[in-house]
Order: structure tokens, then sequence, then C-alpha cells
């Protein structure tokens, strides 16, 4: 009964680090209770310890995602819970291993578990441990080398690191190699945050503003409801019109009509002379149509009003987009919220007023997407997001991290828009700054807009964005040299 106790403490107290009111000082040792519960245990109880802590992780973690689909959140609970499971069974699989070894091992399985959980089945990249640290501003520097994998690796091999020493099997030169680990990934975040080479603005600023409409999710696509919703937007646009910025930023699909429908003519047409008559550039978000496709976009006006380039979401949702495997599992079409969306084909790179690129909803989440933007000319980056399908809770702050990392990990601003929060600005360094808030500091399911300068400097690619996963690389191919090893000499 010790065991389920402790299994079920760890899950939360890394759920606690992925809560709003982020206490990530509980990752570092979260993973303590479930390592002490896995002790003489049997390969199936260490599976089941496991997955245990990994259905009370989730469960705690995405409670929001039943206010869209109890049966989807059931499943993917389900399904998110078996890494746990294996993460268990590899900790009693491997217990025999020195020391030494034990302790990177484990970290670097875990970075594999993660990596495989973001891409397997079209991946769900959701709270990774080193997003629990995305206000740690030392310990995220990392990212720009190794990007979040970076993170949870050290995250974890603290936790094997106490749990070792709290066991009395560290010994002194296993303990210095962690703590030297650890000083180096803060060194190098110091370093960065300090000196800040090749970032300097030299006065090349571009003034950008975001309108926040909280607009809730009942009423987004409520026919009656359209005009209010359009005249929310616009009136949020003209006030952020007088810090005469040269991009006016709205959320993901907020105009409430379909681009590319006659009956959506009117609407569009007052979207389109708001930017002519406020001569600014504005990026607004549209469900768009084109013949029997439906698109999740991103739609440029510049400032004579004209429509300059779309761009279609390119990594869409799955069960809130489109629904993946249906006709091999027809049953899966029920617990979808909306019809199919099409994914776009396009990387699309906007030129007005500056290059600059956009990460539509979750698209942040996915690390390739933005170092493709980057690559093709992006000098900044923009994510327009509407979270307001999960109500109030912790989802948004979950969602906000993922672009924190985007912004370390390519050396670049990241301009942030949601219709119910979160919505600001972040630095290369993963600062936050001038975030829409109300009166009281609250700063989801408020409205507003916010406007700041954003530094323009000449894109220095950084070693993440150049080469990639050379992290994950390296995790695969020491753990893969370490079973190897262990095998023969077993």
């Amino acid at each position: 009964m010790i065991q389920v106790i402790l299994s079920i403490l760890s899950a939360v107290l890394l759920s606690l680090s992925f809560s709003s009111f982020n206490l990530w000082l509980f990752t570092w040792l979260g993973f303590i209770p479930l390592f002490i519960s896995l002790e003489r245990k049997s390969f199936l109880q260490s599976f089941v310890l496991g997955y245990l802590c990994g259905m009370f992780f989730w469960s705690l973690t995405i409670y929001w995602l039943i206010h869209v689909t109890l049966l989807g959140q059931a499943v993917l609970i389900l399904y998110l819970a078996v890494y746990f499971g294996i993460f268990g069974c590899a900790v009693y699989l491997f217990r025999f291993l020195p020391v030494g070894v034990f302790l990177f091992f484990i970290p670097c399985l875990w970075v594999l578990l993660e990596y495989l959980r973001s891409y397997l089945f079209t991946g769900f990249p959701w709270a990774l441990m080193g997003f629990s640290q995305y206000k740690n501003l030392p310990v995220i520097q990392i990212a720009d080398l190794t990007g979040a994998w970076g993170v949870s690796f050290l995250v974890v091999l603290v936790n094997v690191g106490l749990y070792l020493t709290l066991r009395k099997r560290l010994k002194a030169v296993n303990f210095l190699i962690c703590v030297s680990v650890l000083f180096l990934f803060l060194a190098y975040g110091f370093y960065r945050l300090s000196y800040k080479p090749g970032l300097r603005c030299d006065k090349k600023l571009l003034k950008v503003s975001v309108v926040q409409g909280n607009i809730p999710q009942d009423l987004k696509w409520d026919k009656q409801a359209a005009d209010g919703i359009l005249n929310n937007y616009i009136a949020l646009t003209n006030a952020a019109a007088k810090d005469e910025p040269s991009l006016i930023i709205w959320p993901e699909a907020s105009v409430p009509a379909l681009w590319g429908e006659d009956s959506a003519s009117a609407q569009f047409a007052q979207v389109f002379s708001l930017g002519r008559q406020l001569k600014t550039n504005l990026l607004v978000g549209a469900v768009s149509r084109l013949g029997d496709a439906y698109f999740n976009s991103a739609l440029f006006i510049d400032n004579l009003g004209q429509l300059e380039r779309v761009y279609n979401k390119l990594h869409l949702v799955p069960f809130g987009e489109y629904i993946p495997f249906k006709s091999t599992f027809p049953f899966l079409e029920t617990i979808a919220p909306i019809g199919d969306i099409e994914p776009g084909r396009e990387y699309t790179v906007f030129s007005q007023p500056v290059k600059f690129s956009v990460l539509i909803c979750f698209e942040d989440l996915f690390p390739e997407l933005s170092r493709e933007f980057i690559k093709r000319g992006a000098r900044f980056l923009v994510n327009i997001t509407n979270d307001a399908w999960y109500k109030q809770g912790s989802a948004p702050y979950q969602h906000f991290a993922a672009s924190v990392f985007r912004a370390v990990e390519n050396r670049v601003y990241l301009v942030r828009a949601a219709n119910t929060g979160i919505s600001g600005f972040i630095d290369p360094f993963g600062r936050l700054s001038s975030i829409v808030q109300d009166t009281s500091g609250r700063d989801s399911f408020v409205r507003g807009y916010s406007s700041q300068n954003i530094c323009l400097t000449p894109i220095r690619r950084t070693i993440y964005n150049r080469y990639g996963e050379l992290f994950v690389v390296f995790c695969l191919l020491f753990d893969a040299c370490v079973i190897i090893f262990a095998l023969r000499r077993k």
C-alpha cells in the first residue's frame, strides 16, 4: 500500500509544477517517491506503479480537457500513462547498472520517452518536464543548444542524483559529476542572460500590438453574437492603434465568419477597411474555405486594406480539428468536438512590416516548425491561439510555456495573441513582458490589448536551430551503448 501512495505522491508533486500556481521547484524532487516505490519490485509491479503514477499525473495535469471531450480525455490519459509505465519497467530492468551509468541512463531514457510521445500517433508534446521550468530563466537558456529536451534531462538527472544520495548509493565522484553538470547548465544560463552576444537592438525596433477579445467558446460561432464579437475586436483595435503600431494581431479564429464564403463578405469587408482606415497592418485569425476544404488560417491585411497573404495551419490538433485513424476506427468520430480541417502545405513567411511567421494554436509545441520558419528568414514569431475551450484553469499557462521555449531555442521574439489569454511578448531569453492583464493583475479570461517595441536584430541561428535534435540523438546513442554492453555482459 505504501508503494501505491508513493507513486501517487510523485504524480501530485510533478503535476503541481504544471498547475496555475507554477510550483516549478517540485519537479526537481517529484520522481523520488516513485523511485522509492519501485525498489525490490518485479517487472510487472514496476510497470503498474509507473502506470499508476502516469494516470494520476495526467489526470491532474490535463483535467481541463473534460470541457472538450470526456471520452477523449479518458483515452488520452490511459495512453499517456503507458510512457510512465515503460519508465518504471526501465528502472527495474537497469537497476543493476553501475551507479555512475544509471545516473545518466535514466535521464536519457526519459528524454527518449518524451520525444517518442511528442511524435508517435500524431504527437502530444504537452507538459514536457522541461516546460515546468519556463519561469526559471537560468535553467532554460540551454534550450538554444539542446531544445527543451536538455532541461527535461537536467530535471530527471537531479531527481536520480537526489534519490541515490538519499539511499547512500551515490559515490563522491558521481555526486561531483552530477553537481558539475548542474553547475555547467546554470553557468551557461547566467552567461547568456548577462552577456547577450549579438542581441543588442541598435535602434532596430518594431512596435506590435496584440488584442485579447475574451470571447466565450459557446458564443464564438453563435450567429446572433457575430456582430458583437466583431465590434469587440474593432474597438480593441482602434484603442491599440493609438500606440501607432506597425502591426496589430488578433487571436486564432477571431473573425466570426468563414473566409471564402459569400455570406461572410460583409464581415471581412469591415476588417479590411479597418486596416485602411487606421493605416496599419493587421494579422487576423479566421477559418477559411477553399472549395470543399476548410483551413485554420491567419490572414495578413496590409495598411491599404488589401489581403496580402494567407497562412494555413500545418499541424492540426487531433480530435479537435480532425479525426486521426477514423477510417480504421470509425467510433473515434464520436469524440471529436468539431468537423475536419485540412492541413496547410506551405511554410509561409509574411514580408510586411518585416519578415515573420505564424504558429497557430498548438503548433508552438512542435519545435521543428519554428526552426523551419526561422531558416526561411522569419525575424520573429507570432503565436495566435484560442484556449477558451478549456475554461479557467492551468491550460493557458501550460500552453504558454511552450511559446517561451520556442523563443529561447531560436533567440527571437515571440508575440502571442490569445482569445482569452495569455497574450503578450516573450523576448529571446524567455522573459515575459507587456502581458494583457486587468487591474487586479489577472491575465486569463480578461479583455484588453498591449503594445510593445520588439528588437529586430540580424538572425544568428542557434545550434538547436541549425542542427535540431542532436541532444536526443546523443541520448539515444548513450542508452543504446549501455543496453548493448549490459546484454553482452549478462
